[in-house]
């Protein structure tokens, strides 16, 4: 008698599963099935159509996801002294096929970069420009946040570290309804990267594995320069850091919301300090501090502003199901 009931306790168990809530983008019924839904003459796409009708040229097949066409990407490059590769970065990004807004942050660069950025902005109206005095990255961060539109927001580095190309496979989990934050991961099964310093890669592991004991969640990679947000939930977000801070802090906060955080892969072309890297040890030395303080003294109604209606669902989806976190 006990052996019988053992399969029914695990088979209950598996069913018992965190809802989903995903506001606008809602999730397809099965994402392999995406590719074959029809799509009628004189019918408006919508989320969770993959047919190829419905897709920009030049994203290849195992790239479609379901991207409505009206939906816009905001994407925010900080920038600091990058007269030497910002243009390359702006270039590729307008090549990204969505209805893009790009907003750039000149953190009082002292070398040609603004010169650069104003013939840029003047040139491509997609493009809207800010100088500020130089705060840092996650003051220009968070200067950016506060003027974008879309409904899904990413960051881009301007040193070209991070391929803007891969951007589509980033994004992709929160258009098509499975997430609603994305890192793109160094340390899952990569495209390229290059060999780099073995102690960045220890302090990153590091500093993961002590975020990851404390939000409870299984990153690879919470030091990553891609991290894409649901637009709602990056604005309504109180951030108080500095610095490269915020690589932490965003982290933490929504580790608070309980909303699906997915990775994926990426590629990574670091640079060497010669070649203008910035992040240095006493980073390292904050971001251990900003761990504890944004993950133990920090509540989820000091983190954000509000929270976003679709997330209050969720959460109270939650409490109303007993046993639904395991």
């Amino acid at each position: 008698m006990r052996g019988c009931l053992i399969p029914l306790i695990l088979a209950g168990i598996s069913t018992k599963r965190r809802p989903r809530c995903f506001g606008k983008f809602e999730r397809a019924r099965n994402p392999e099935d995406c590719r074959h839904q029809p799509i009628q003459s004189g019918q408006k796409p919508t989320v969770g159509t993959c047919d190829s009708a419905t897709m920009t040229a030049g994203i290849d097949r195992t790239n479609r996801s379901a991207i409505d066409n009206s939906s816009m990407l905001s994407v925010v490059v900080p920038v600091f002294n990058e007269e030497g590769s910002v243009s390359e970065v702006v270039r590729r990004l307008l090549e990204i096929p969505f209805n893009l807004e790009i907003i750039i942050v000149n953190d009082g660069s002292t070398d040609g970069t603004a010169a650069i950025l104003e013939e840029l902005a003047r040139a491509e109206s997609r493009i809207q420009l800010v100088h500020q005095k130089n705060s840092g990255k996650t003051a220009a961060l968070k200067a950016g946040f506060a003027l974008t539109r879309g409904d899904v927001v990413i960051v881009q580095d301007a040193d070209l570290e991070y391929d803007p190309g891969e951007i589509i496979h980033v994004v992709r989990p929160i258009f098509s309804g499975h997430a609603d934050v994305v890192y793109g991961s160094r340390f899952l099964v990569r495209r390229e990267a290059r060999v780099l310093y073995f102690y960045h890669y220890v302090a990153n592991r590091v500093l993961t594995l002590f975020s990851n004991t404390l939000t409870n969640l299984n990153m690879t990679d919470i030091e990553t320069g891609y991290k894409a947000f649901r637009g709602d939930i990056i604005r309504s977000m109180n951030i108080e850091s500095r610095g490269f801070g915020i690589e932490i802090e965003v982290t933490a906060k929504v580790a608070k919301l309980k909303v699906p955080i997915y990775e994926v892969p990426i590629s990574y072309y670091g640079r060497t300090y010669l070649e203008g890297k910035k992040i240095g040890f006493s980073d390292g030395l904050f971001a251990l501090w900003y761990i504890l303080r944004f993950n133990l003294f920090c509540s989820l109604p000091q983190s954000f502003k509000q929270i976003p209606k679709a997330v209050e669902r969720c959460q109270d989806d939650y409490s109303s199901r007993p046993g639904s976190y395991l």
